[in-house]
């Protein structure tokens, strides 16, 4: 029997039989004296509005504060550069807990039993959780990309069978781009637990050729002709990675100060000034990153040598195959492949280098 205003029970005291039924409810209120039912019934009204009024001026100050909140997140996450799609969940999720907790303050200042709904949503998402245990598993892959990073959006990976781009992750799944224009959609579950190559994590890359000569032909003149080759591209590492890099970021610097064009030395006004100062502090900027930057690399010893060679690999059954290997910058490396193939094709045989064909020695019996 649900307690009534009308007629208040302690349930710790009466017993179980002694709780009046409805039909006894109903005559004990036609035999109630009028002024006090309109009493009783005057004052439950007068407590629900004022508890329905504490409800709702709790809600919107509840509402309020919970978007003070998520703006106050939300800039402290873009100020740190926190990952576009984990600013979005973390944003998501705490507005949703948030939420919750709100609404369930809500109910208990209307006096309705809070308890209950707690157990019901405990239920619910167990029931949930072991339905969609699938689901759950790409979603805690989701999250653990997103903390870990073990890739960003624009790297190019291979997973689960897949290459392609990054274009976008998600918190079930993440979506790579082939080179042929074709999006993949992988779950994120595989990609937290699974083997993942990025190609785009380091800055450089080896690229190798395989280059197949005649048998008869020149291995040392082939050797200096594909040497010379690589040493006329200006995109490969002459011998050491680092002095590769600096050299880069000097070129950049140079390249960035002749763009910023100074007004003319007998216009000093403030627009020059402004302009003038700008500048200088942008290069002190470029060039107190240089500085760091070549502190990081002297740090880095010993230094790997990465200078081209060419060695034989096969004696093939129609050729001598020659491997050669050069390292370059990782935006470069198609370009340098393709590009240099070609050059081999056109400059080896300029040299004496003969490219052969699948061929076959037959030797027959003499006949007596």
């Amino acid at each position: 029997m649900i307690q009534s205003d009308l007629y208040p029970l302690d349930l710790n005291t009466v017993k179980p039989d002694s709780i009046p039924s409805v039909q006894e409810e109903i005559e004990m209120l036609k035999s109630m004296p009028l002024d006090e039912f309109f009493d009783k019934a005057i004052s439950s009204v007068v407590t629900f509005t004022i508890n329905l009024t504490i409800a709702v001026v709790v809600f919107y100050v509840g509402k309020f504060i919970i978007n003070k909140i998520n703006h106050v997140l939300a800039t402290i996450l873009v100020r740190r550069q926190v990952d576009k799609s984990l600013t979005t969940f973390v944003l998501s999720l705490v507005k949703m807990v948030l939420y919750f907790l709100l609404i369930v303050t809500v109910i208990g200042i209307l006096g309705i039993e809070t308890s209950s709904f707690i157990a019901l949503f405990a239920s619910a998402g167990v029931a949930i959780g072991m339905a969609l245990s699938g689901t759950l598993q790409n979603f805690a892959g989701g999250v653990l990309i997103l903390l870990i990073k073990p890739y960003k959006v624009g790297d190019y990976i291979e997973a689960q069978g897949y290459a392609g781009t990054v274009q976008e992750i998600q918190i079930f799944h993440t979506i790579i781009v082939t080179p042929d224009n074709k999006s993949i959609i992988i779950p994120n579950g595989g990609l937290s637990t699974g083997s993942v190559n990025n190609y785009s994590r380091e800055d450089y890359r080896r690229v190798d050729w395989t280059i197949a000569i005649s048998y008869g032909d020149n291995v040392d003149a082939a050797r200096k002709a594909i040497l010379d080759i690589f040493a006329s591209d200006s995109r490969l590492v002459k011998q050491y990675v680092e002095d590769d890099r600096r050299e880069r970021a000097i070129a950049a610097e140079e390249a960035l100060h002749d763009s910023l064009v100074e007004l003319p030395q007998e216009s000093h006004n403030f627009l020059w000034r402004l302009v003038h100062k700008r500048q200088r502090r942008m290069r002190d900027r470029i060039s107190d990153w240089q500085n760091n930057e070549l502190a990081k690399t002297m740090r880095m010893v010993p230094k790997v040598d990465r200078s081209p060679v060419v060695w034989v690999s096969e004696l093939a059954d129609s050729s001598v195959n020659l491997s050669a290997r050069a390292w370059t910058r990782n935006e470069y490396y198609w370009g340098v492949f393709f590009e240099l193939n070609e050059r081999f094709y056109n400059e080896l045989p300029q040299h004496g280098i003969n490219f052969p064909f699948p061929q076959l020695d037959v030797h027959l019996p003499s006949q007596q």
